[in-house]
Order: structure tokens, then sequence, then C-alpha cells
């Protein structure tokens, strides 16, 4: 399993200035124009590195070559899954580390302070999208891998300033102190376990 994760990583290392220019990209745009910015570079940080990973996998037939030696399906689907999880919170702390830089060094951006809670919102929404993701890139040709994913950054990008409104709402109401938080985190974890077993089972009939 580590084995598997060192290959994601190391293939991600001769590319990891894409992850950084994400970073930054997305910070530039978001930060100084919307008050949930903290939210949206973590997901779309997250998410353009879990993407990278999965083109790189596609662009040097990975799957092809794994499959074939002494490590069951099973496994590489799990070390994806893994890496999703390091993708999301590299994403989001990342974000929560340029946030707090930029709310010292730029105070009349007027940035609002965020507690741990407020962490688990664009992770959340980091996890669902992962559990939607996968299985389609596990479950589809290399052709069909590499449109879904253009098609999910596009969607990432159409929903940016809808996605502000919803988390605007939410801060807001201060859903933080509701008790349905804890359900509503249970639904997610549950989501993605869902994913993954769907995906172990797809991936095994997957014909290379």
């Amino acid at each position: 399993m580590l084995n598997l994760l060192r290959k994601d990583f190391i293939a991600l290392k001769s590319s990891l200035w894409m992850t950084l220019l994400f970073l930054v990209v997305f910070s530039v745009a978001f930060i100084p124009k919307l008050e949930v910015s903290l939210y949206l570079v973590g997901i779309y940080t997250a998410f353009a590195s879990l993407n990278l990973g999965t083109m790189i996998d596609i662009k040097n037939h990975n799957h092809k070559f794994l499959v074939t030696l002494p490590v069951n399906r099973k496994q590489l689907v799990q070390a994806k899954y893994i890496a999703a999880i390091i993708y999301t919170l590299f994403g989001v702390f990342a974000s929560y580390g340029i946030h707090t830089l930029v709310t010292f060094a730029m105070p009349e951006l007027h940035k609002p302070e965020y507690s741990a809670i407020d962490l688990l919102a664009p992770i959340g929404i980091m996890l669902i999208l992962s559990a939607i993701y996968m299985p389609l890139f596990y479950s589809l040709s290399k052709k069909g891998a590499a449109i879904i994913n253009v098609v999910f950054m596009i969607i990432l990008i159409g929903l940016a300033q809808p996605t502000a409104i919803v988390m605007n709402m939410v801060k807001e109401k201060g859903i933080s102190d509701d008790p349905m938080l804890i359900l509503v985190l249970i639904g997610v974890l549950l989501l993605f376990a869902a994913s993954y077993f769907l995906t172990v089972h797809l991936f095994k009939r997957k014909d290379f």
C-alpha cells in the first residue's frame, strides 16, 4: 500500500509546480473578491491535484501496467482513495495557511476568521466530489476518463459563484453550531465509503 502511494507522489513530483500554480492562481482569483475564498481555494486546489494525479495515470498507462503486478485491484483503489484524502487535506490546510497570512498582511481585505469547524465544509465537499469522480474514472476507458477530467474541471469553474452564495448562507446561519452537522458529516463519510466499494467492484470487472 505504501509503495502504491509512493508511486503516486513520485509521479506527481515532476508536476509539483503545477499544484503550487493551482494554489497561487486560485488564491489570486478568489481571495480579493469572495468572502468564502477559503473554501473555493481549498476545494479547487485539492481537486486539481487529484485530477493531475489521475491524468498522469492515463498518460503513463499506469493501470494497464499495475494490474500485471502481484497487487490486487482493491489495493490500487485503496491507494487512490487515500491519495484523494491527502490531496483534500493539503488543499484545505494550504488555503487556510494562505488566508491566515493574508489576514495579517492585508487587513484591508477584511477576510473573516475561520475556526476548525469551518474547515470541515471544504473537506466534506471535496470528499463528495471525489466520491462521484472516482467510480467514473475507474470504470471508463482511457479516452472517457480523460474527458471526465475536463468535464469535472469545467463544472467546478461553473459552480464557483453558486458555491460562494451557498457557503455565504451557511456561514450567516451559523450551521457550525447545528447538531445536524454531525449527521451531514456521517452522511459524507458513508457516501465516500460506498463510493470506494463501488469503485472496487467496477475496477475488478474492467478489462485491459
